[in-house]
């Protein structure tokens, strides 16, 4: 049977890529190739840049509430097809069905729906007189053509978390989703074509080295939004600044979740180990660095080891999975690498081995005794792996929650309300949750600091990265 080669979306229109060349497109759970990628170059690249410019020339004029309706109905549009939304991400992923349809599709319907309202609320300072006889006021304008780059975790919730903002400021966009998880992307762009004009959102296919790097290259985007590694931000980075392009990059993470001993230990065990094998652990929010009292350790350990021993990874006609594979055998490879060189002070309390003979899963696992410049404490693992350290007061878990190069998400768990301030205040993270961790809502900020990145999606402040802001004075 001849696999599907997958195709660009460029102005409206399916297309075949002008590159020359495939790569396959494996499902991890099966390990069988399920369609062709197209290597897209810097041919596709520009004809997709080109095409969102033209359109900008329309789309960039268009009044809010004309883009709150076509928004709104693309949330519909969404919606209506989640079905063959979800068909298509599971081939990529072998993400459990449900987590698919409630965690991305659904999510991405209510952000899109929020970007919709945001549209209207856009803000600036108010015209005034700030210099005698001069009038001044602000204009906040689309940059114009936007360039997005996201990752395989979560394919078709991370693109609308890229477009919703993009479309409700004015932008039109070229965007290359992950080539490991490109279909359910591809789908998306054919169900935005029916709502959209052509050309307000593009998809090229392809790897990072071809049509990735051409696309930060170009001349045209004024902005250039990545969710990866860190590593691939810093790449990017260097590449945009060539052409002087703003850049807004979430990259990893290593989230510490500090456990008091005055918690609820059934809840924290529970809800931390819900946020660290989400998603097989492949979330730069994930709960993966445990900090716990010495003196609720033992128990809470214990408790920890119980949920994660309770905890099934399947592919996606099990119902009771609660996380599929890892997403290709390269990071199979990695994650295993990690888990295959414990330190000897180290312990494998639960999992550490990979689940069956065919596709890349990996038991829940649980590690104890590392030490803080152990790589599995100061690496992003991002696999089902979490860590438990300990620490005997406050301070010694600020120092050692902080001692990461990254910045993006943390919580802390305690039943005292000083303490919980406190910590909130001290923890070097984007985002800091208080008994509980992963929830994000479209209301609110999420993006990191340090080796995390910079910018802000959701929020009114994801609104403002794809904005550019003019004074405007005029004499009287």
């Amino acid at each position: 049977m001849s696999l599907p080669v997958l195709q660009n979306y460029i102005d409206g229109e399916s297309r075949p890529a002008r590159g020359a060349g495939t790569a396959p497109v494996v499902n991890p759970a099966t390990e069988e190739t399920v369609a062709l990628l197209p290597l897209s170059d810097a041919r596709d690249v520009d004809d997709a840049v080109q095409a969102a410019a033209s359109a900008f020339k329309t789309w960039g004029r268009t009044t809010p509430a004309e883009r709150q309706t076509l928004i709104n109905q693309l949330a519909d549009a969404i919606e209506a097809h989640a079905d063959e939304l979800v068909a298509a991400q599971v081939r990529n992923t072998g993400q459990p069905l449900a987590s698919i349809r409630n965690d991305e599709v659904a999510v991405a319907t209510d952000h899109l729906r929020f970007f919709a309202g945001a549209a209207r609320r856009l803000e600036g300072i108010g015209a005034g007189e700030y210099a005698e006889g001069l009038t001044s006021y602000t204009r906040r304008e689309p940059l114009g053509v936007v360039a997005q780059i996201t990752p395989w975790n979560y394919p078709l919730f991370m693109a609308v978390w890229k477009i919703a903002p993009a479309l409700a400021a004015g932008d039109t966009i070229v965007l290359k989703p992950a080539r490991s998880t490109p279909e359910s992307t591809a789908v998306l762009a054919q169900i935005a074509g029916e709502v959209l004009p052509p050309g307000v959102f593009n998809v090229v296919l392809g790897n990072a080295a071809g049509a990735g790097e051409a696309l930060v290259a170009h001349p045209v985007p004024g902005l250039v939004s990545i969710t990866g590694s860190t590593e691939a931000g810093r790449a990017v980075a260097r590449t945009a600044a060539a052409t002087l392009k703003r850049c807004h990059l979430e990259l990893g993470g290593k989230a510490p979740a500090v456990v008091f001993a005055d918690v609820d230990l059934d809840a924290a065990a529970e809800g931390i180990a819900g946020a660290g094998f989400f998603n097989a652990g492949q979330d730069c929010t994930a709960a993966c660095r445990v900090l716990v009292e010495a003196s609720a350790a033992e128990e809470f350990t214990a408790k920890l080891v119980a949920q994660a021993e309770a905890t099934i990874t399947a592919g996606p006609d099990n119902p009771d999975a609660f996380y599929g594979p890892l997403n290709t055998a390269a990071h199979f490879a990695k994650v295993m690498g990690f888990l295959n060189n414990v330190p000897a002070h180290a312990r494998i309390a639960a999992g550490g081995t990979r689940v069956g003979q065919v596709g890349y899963f990996v038991a829940p696992t649980v590690i104890t005794g590392l030490r803080q410049d152990d790589d599995l404490i100061q690496q992003e693992v991002f696999g089902p792996v979490i860590t438990v350290q300990t620490f005997d007061d406050a301070d010694q878990a600020v120092a050692l929650a902080n001692d990461v190069e990254f910045g993006l998400a943390s919580s802390v768990w305690t039943g005292s309300h000083s303490t919980a301030l406190r910590f909130t205040r001290e923890l070097d993270f984007g985002t800091v949750w208080v008994n509980t961790h992963i929830p994000l809502v479209a209301e609110f900020p999420h993006g990191g600091f340090k080796s995390s990145g910079y910018g802000k999606d959701l929020s009114h402040y994801a609104l403002e990265e794809y904005t550019r802001v003019k004074h405007v004075m005029s004499a009287h």
